[in-house]
């Protein structure tokens, strides 16, 4: 990644995880090695095009490692890094936030 970064750090995290397939391509690697096909799967209305390029943006920018293996059919396995790791307080947040922001929401139902 040879592009000049923001000097604001927010707009630079942002900069890193703001795509939402990004933010669910690493929920989804927080758990482990997973395999491209595991991956559209689990994310679910994502197209192979827009999964195949925001995990080569990610590999870009060094969030995570794609690993292919010498078989056929070929088998591709994606990891996050020790940097794509490092996002895991922040991805835990957002889960936290979500999960009261859920409630909030359902409380507000309830009452009209």
């Amino acid at each position: 990644m040879q592009k000049e970064l923001p000097s604001c750090p927010v707009e630079t995290t942002l900069m890193l995880i703001s795509d939402r397939w990004k933010v669910l391509i690493l929920r989804d690697l927080l758990s482990g090695t997973k395999r491209f096909g595991e991956l559209k799967k689990s994310i679910g209305s994502i197209t192979q095009k827009v999964l195949t390029a925001n995990l080569r943006s990610m590999e870009e920018c060094g969030l995570l490692n794609r690993k292919v293996y010498a078989e056929v059919p070929p088998r591709v396995e994606y990891t996050l890094t020790e940097t794509g790791y490092s996002l895991k307080p922040i991805m835990d947040a957002m889960f936290q936030w979500g999960i009261q922001y859920q409630q909030q929401f359902k409380n507000k139902e309830k009452e009209e």
